[in-house]
């Protein structure tokens, strides 16, 4: 894929770029290794400083930013704001509680152990490389780049191809903040070069967000190398509404939770298992809901939402939409490609959809919602878990045991039981299964990239 933005709304090629050249990869991994010890020598007061002014910049330019990130992958420019603001606030988050997270503990007493003072220490660990997506490209960069640096590790950054201007932006955005020079770097490379950098003993661990077979080939160049991986890869979230919900808010909750960023969310729902009392009451209120989402002009407010990201993003998320048609299901509403210009997909919504239809178990990157009634609450449990993924849930009911039942029984990352799945920076981040490993964000998300020192003393 070529390293260029290309606008999506419009299938315009705006610019291109040229990956960096093996002196240039060279040059960059160096800087990082080099910038490592002087990093790791400062005080958090000092990172943090550095962090916040950062931050600044980044508020001070967000609508510049918001419009880059609108025209590099077309979501809403509304979302694009929302997004950046959140990443400085992420940023200002880890400013304020990074020394916290990271002061030593002291989880025994020392006789216990035959010590006069014993302590678990975390410190940094050197440079790590982020292979992130284009989805969120401002938000999945700084929810690790903020905790990563305020640790005290150097960073490195390979972006998706399609969002270089983004990932130029975000390279030298905390350089300008005052981190030092080689602090956090961006590399424009293709993807198939990344695998080939965890072989380089500068590089000291890697954290990946993208589909499972980009992190199973960086988990195995990671394997290889016993280097440390963290790795969020998508999922098939559930959205479960049982009878004693409010239905009609229940519904409005949903059209959201999948046509938000156009569907291009891996913890935007996407299987929607209703209780059988409620169910016709929520596909009426769901479907009426879902075809009033219009996609538009990411610049104009009035759009709901945006355009795919890619062109292939779209022939991949209407192919699964194609296949279970084929086979037999039914499309409430949407299900085809609109005439025009640009990666427009409309919201859609099927129905009667079975096992054999890959839509069943894929992950559709796209406004497309599959609907199920069940029998009861153990069945929904049952077939949430009937998936090869395990990122997050979103829960439906006043019913304190059913509630219960479902924050224990999914098997998933997270569960938020009458809300919908979001992430926070005081919240751990992550998925089981074939949705990853390891987690971003709170304090569990700053420790993934140290060494977890135990300090003993006779």
């Amino acid at each position: 894929m070529a390293i260029a933005t290309v606008n999506p709304a419009t299938g315009e090629t705006l610019k291109t770029f040229q990956p960096h050249t093996a002196d240039e990869v060279e040059s960059i991994v160096a800087a990082a290794h080099a910038t490592y010890a002087e990093l790791a020598a400062t005080t958090f007061a000092e990172r943090a400083a550095w962090m916040r002014a950062a931050a600044d910049l980044l508020d001070a330019e967000l609508d510049e930013v918001a419009s880059l990130v609108s025209t590099e992958m077309g979501k809403t420019i509304g979302t694009a704001r929302y997004e950046v603001a959140k990443s400085a606030r992420g940023m200002r988050w880890y400013a304020d509680h990074a020394e916290q997270y990271l002061a030593d503990e002291h989880p025994v007493e020392p006789g216990d152990v035959g010590a006069s003072t014993v302590s678990v220490r975390y410190q940094p660990i050197g440079t790590v490389l982020a292979v992130m997506p284009w989805n969120y490209p401002f938000w999945q960069v700084i929810r690790f780049a903020a905790p990563a640096l305020m640790a005290g590790n150097t960073g490195i950054l390979k972006h998706a191809s399609s969002v270089p201007q983004s990932a130029l932006y975000l390279g030298s955005l905390f350089a300008r903040g005052g981190f030092p020079a080689g602090a956090f770097q961006t590399l424009l490379l293709e993807g198939g070069a990344v695998a080939p950098l965890l072989d380089d003993p500068r590089i000291r661990a890697v954290t990946l967000t993208g589909s499972v077979g980009a992190g199973s080939s960086v988990a195995e160049a990671a394997g290889r190398n016993i280097k440390k991986s963290v790795l969020e890869l998508g999922g098939t979230d559930v959205f479960v509404v049982m009878p004693s919900a409010d239905v009609a808010a229940a519904a409005a909750a949903g059209v959201n939770a999948r046509v938000q960023n156009s569907g291009q969310s891996c913890i935007a729902a996407k299987r929607y298992y209703v209780h059988e009392d409620v169910y016709g009451a929520f596909e009426e209120a769901f479907v009426a809901g879902m075809a009033a989402q219009k996609a538009g002009d990411p610049f104009d407010e009035s759009s709901s939402f945006g355009p795919l990201a890619t062109e292939q993003g779209r022939r991949d998320a209407h192919a699964l939409v194609e296949d279970a048609l084929a086979k037999g299901a039914t499309a409430l509403v949407g299900g085809e490609i609109p005439d025009g210009p640009g990666w427009f997909y409309p919201a859609t919504v099927l129905t009667g959809v079975t096992p054999e239809m890959r839509i069943y178990r894929e992950e559709c990157f796209g406004p497309v919602a599959c609907l199920y009634p069940v029998a009861s609450a153990e069945e929904a449990v049952e077939r949430s878990n009937d998936s090869d993924f395990g990122l997050s849930s979103s829960v439906w009911t006043t019913d304190d045991s059913e509630a219960e039942l479902f924050q224990n029984g999914i098997d998933a990352g997270g569960v938020f039981v009458n809300g919908l799945t979001a992430s926070f920076p005081q919240l751990p981040f992550g998925g089981v299964k074939d949705s990853g490993y390891g987690r971003e964000l709170s304090a569990l998300g700053i420790r993934e990239f140290t060494n977890i020192k135990t300090v003993w003393r006779a």
